[in-house]
């Protein structure tokens, strides 16, 4: 079995940008990463290094801090609507919303065999309501929270698909578009027990 990382290789994974997984640390700890199949070295300058699928798994499997309100690390969350604090708004969190969605794009160029940045990756059929979220978001959707209605993004027992709720149905079409636009399969579904509709969407692969 792979010896787990070091205490300082482990901060440099949790560290890593949280959507694209570039790493920061001295040349031996990404060199010593890359040993251990956690990293790779991109090809193209500036070769910067990015966690691989084992490397995002270890960082997934970070222990949580205690109960209490999250600290301001200044790394950016998609929300997936239904919070229970009011939402960030304002040119800060459009920036950050934008900035995380290059940064998808981008790792879905180096990740994906052809190059393509017009279908999901790897990362984000590993983190299906994070990446569904991200799109929506990126689009100019609101999630919904305490102070207004608005989509919620759920996972769903299905492999590869999420469900998207919203109270209105011009708000479950447009989250259709937008997700098909960003690469996503999306159809409206009607729960037989109750009669409310929803989506169902998953990465496309093709």
């Amino acid at each position: 079995m792979t010896r787990p990382p070091t205490a300082a290789q482990r901060r440099v994974i949790e560290a890593a940008d949280p959507v694209t997984g570039r790493l920061r640390g001295t040349a031996d700890q990404l060199a010593a990463l890359v040993t251990r199949g956690l990293a790779f070295r991109h090809p193209r300058p500036p070769h910067d290094h990015f966690l691989t699928p084992a490397g995002h798994r270890i960082r997934e499997t970070v222990p949580e801090a205690p109960a209490g309100p999250p600290p301001d690390t200044g790394v950016f969350a998609a929300r997936s609507g239904g919070e229970e604090t009011p939402l960030p708004s304002g040119p800060a969190r459009r920036r950050e919303v934008h900035s995380a969605w290059q940064g998808l794009l981008e790792l879905r160029r180096m990740t994906n065999p052809d190059g393509s940045v017009d279908r999901p990756c790897g990362w984000e059929r590993a983190n299906l309501v994070r990446a569904a979220a991200l799109a929506l978001e990126a689009a100019g959707q609101r999630p919904a929270d305490p102070e207004a209605a608005g989509y919620r993004v759920r996972a769903t027992p299905q492999p590869e698909a999420v469900a998207v709720h919203a109270p209105d149905p011009r708000t479950l079409a447009v989250c259709a578009a937008v997700l098909e636009r960003a690469g996503w399969q999306a159809g409206e579904y009607t729960e037989p027990r109750t009669g409310t509709r929803y989506l169902l969407a998953s990465p496309r692969r093709v």
